[in-house]
């Protein structure tokens, strides 16, 4: 969230006294992030110690903490684990917000800072590590199964039918240029829903292995402190899934470095090591994985004029979905070199 959402500092920290114990002398919001139901703060207590403050709202699932803080717990070094308010619960409530607390690590994420060689071995070390985690039942009890379902297809099928008939505001630019963008490109919008949906009836009838996956390791979701290590960060939506469900972003367009993505690809699988992967489920996932950012910035920008600041960067990510060498033609490359693979 890149706008401050509507709730005063003294609330936050007054919550973060009552549940943590926690005297504040400083509180910053962060403009970080695309997503819309998630704001985020530094915060400096009394004794000059900064902590990391999440609010979430909307939505909220136990697992987007108890994972994290399970992994940790388990020895994982990549993990920053949410701490614990005086109930030992990880999450209290302020308002309409769910609010977590983490120790704060200075660093940047995989957008402002190209991932070294070391940086791509350890991402794969600590994604291995992940998805070989025997995790107990009373948290994945909680987590989603993949279904393959066609939710995000329908959505986008019905914003393209949408702006053939010009029903979003005319007064809203945004909202214009969104329209603009889905009439010239709807071409190849219900072509890629098409191959979607066919990779999603292959892949339903193949007998795959689930694991418990990350479900949105891109480069935002990758932190590198100050003294160089790699943290895997937001686990706000963990999946039982394919394993390629995580491993399509890597050599998809999902990073904004200068690396190719074999180079991307060469590096990563160092440290995660040989996976036998299926090639059909790599191209569903970064097919399914535009279709959802089309649903879901659509759903943002053409049903309300709101998010302010949020709204001209978030055009810009659905946009460039469709840039030379995106993420659009990079799933386009796995789906064709799939047939020589398997």
């Amino acid at each position: 969230m890149l706008e401050k959402p509507d709730l005063q500092d003294e609330k936050i920290a007054a919550c973060l006294k009552e549940n943590h114990g926690l005297v504040v002398s400083q509180i910053e919001f962060l403009p970080l992030g695309a997503d819309m139901n998630t704001a985020v703060y530094r915060v400096v207590a009394d004794d000059e110690k900064p902590y990391f403050v999440k609010l979430r709202m909307g939505n909220f699932e136990e697992t987007a903490v108890t994972l994290p803080k399970f992994l940790s717990d388990a020895g994982i070094p990549n993990i920053i684990a949410p701490l614990a308010n005086h109930s030992g619960q990880l999450w209290s409530e302020v308002e309409s917000f769910k609010l977590i607390l983490y120790p704060f690590i200075e660093g940047r994420d995989g957008y402002e800072i190209d991932l070294s060689v070391r940086h791509w071995v350890e991402f794969g070390t600590a994604l291995k590590r992940i998805h070989n985690e025997t995790i107990p039942s009373q948290i994945t009890a909680n987590i989603q199964r993949e279904t393959f379902s066609p939710q995000w297809r329908k959505s986008v099928k019905s914003y393209l039918a949408g702006v053939e008939r010009d029903d979003f505001p005319a007064n809203d630019s945004v909202a214009q240029k969104v329209a603009a963008l889905l009439k010239s490109k709807s071409r190849e919008i219900i072509a890629l829903i098409q191959q979607t949906e066919l990779l999603a009836k292959q892949i339903k009838s193949q007998a795959s292995e689930f694991i418990v996956c990350h479900s949105d390791i891109h480069a935002g979701n990758i932190l590198i402190d100050s003294s160089d290590k790699l943290y895997i960060v937001d686990w706000d939506n963990p999946i039982f899934a394919p394993r390629e469900r995580d491993l399509m972003y890597i050599g998809g367009g999902q990073f904004a470095n200068k690396r190719t993505a074999n180079e991307e690809e060469n590096l990563f699988y160092e440290g995660y090591g040989y996976a036998d992967l299926d090639q059909a489920a790599l191209a569903y996932y970064r097919y399914e994985r535009i279709i959802q950012d089309i649903a879901a910035y659509c759903d943002q920008l053409l049903l309300t004029n709101e998010g302010g600041e949020d709204r001209e960067p978030s055009y810009q990510y659905l946009a460039s979905n469709f840039l030379p060498n995106g993420t659009l033609e990079l799933a386009h490359q796995q789906n064709k070199t799939r047939f020589t693979k398997e």
